[in-house]
């Protein structure tokens, strides 16, 4: 299988995700659009990943190549791949599939539990899921849920926190798939963090990333598994 993804930032790299496709023995590829790469034919990929970045989906004059970006996107989606989508990439999705981005009320960055709903049991890439988990987050941005999308999880802060649109595309506002170097990376990218009932700071997000990444390891895990069957 040809895992593609689409990178918006140096720090927000496929992390877990890449150690999962190299132990599969999957082919991986990446196009970095914030370096000016061109978008390639989708023809020969199977899996579509779209990754995280500081900016949001509707700065095109400060970004044009997201005008490009969402056409794939939207192309991806109808030829039938899978298409995962983490943090700006799961608001691409929404974007793709009819959804609208706005601002958050609040800004979410730092373990915050999530929660998901009855019908993340339901969902094959869900099933096993605990209840709860408790991912990084780093947004300021929210999306509606997409017409015919199911909303499978939420977060005191966020009420859109996972949603799926078939068995093969899902969005997932939160990060399972970072490491501790790549929460090093966000910490490092980050200048001051500002104050919020749900930002947390740098010394309390690098002192709790060991408590919770070998539980979200595990679950990013399934959800690969359950896409790579769908």
């Amino acid at each position: 299988m040809h895992l593609h993804s689409f990178h918006h930032s140096p720090c927000e790299g496929l992390g877990e995700i890449a150690t999962w496709a190299q132990r599969k023995g999957h082919a991986l590829s990446t196009t970095h659009l914030d370096q000016g790469a061109t978008i390639p034919t989708l023809e020969n990929i199977d899996w579509l990943i779209v990754m995280g970045g500081p900016m949001n989906i509707y700065e095109h004059r400060n970004h044009p190549w997201l005008v490009a970006e969402k056409a794939a996107i939207a192309q991806a989606i109808a030829q039938g791949k899978r298409v995962l989508g983490i943090c700006l990439g799961a608001q691409l999705i929404a974007d793709a599939l009819g959804g609208k981005v706005f601002q958050n009320p609040e800004v979410e960055i730092g373990w915050f539990p999530v929660h998901l709903h009855t019908e993340a049991a339901q969902h094959p890439a869900f099933a096993g899921f605990p209840a709860s988990l408790t991912p990084l987050h780093w947004h300021g941005d929210t999306f509606s849920l997409p017409p015919g999308a199911v909303s499978l999880a939420s977060s005191a802060a966020c009420r859109h926190q996972a949603f799926a649109s078939g068995p093969r595309v899902i969005g997932l506002q939160f990060h399972l798939e970072v490491g501790l170097h790549d929460v090093n990376a966000f910490v490092d990218a980050e200048g001051t963090l500002g104050e919020g009932r749900f930002i947390q700071q740098k010394t309390e997000i690098l002192r709790e990333a060991s408590a919770h990444l070998p539980a979200d390891h595990t679950a990013m895990e399934k959800l690969l598994d359950a896409m790579e069957r769908a």
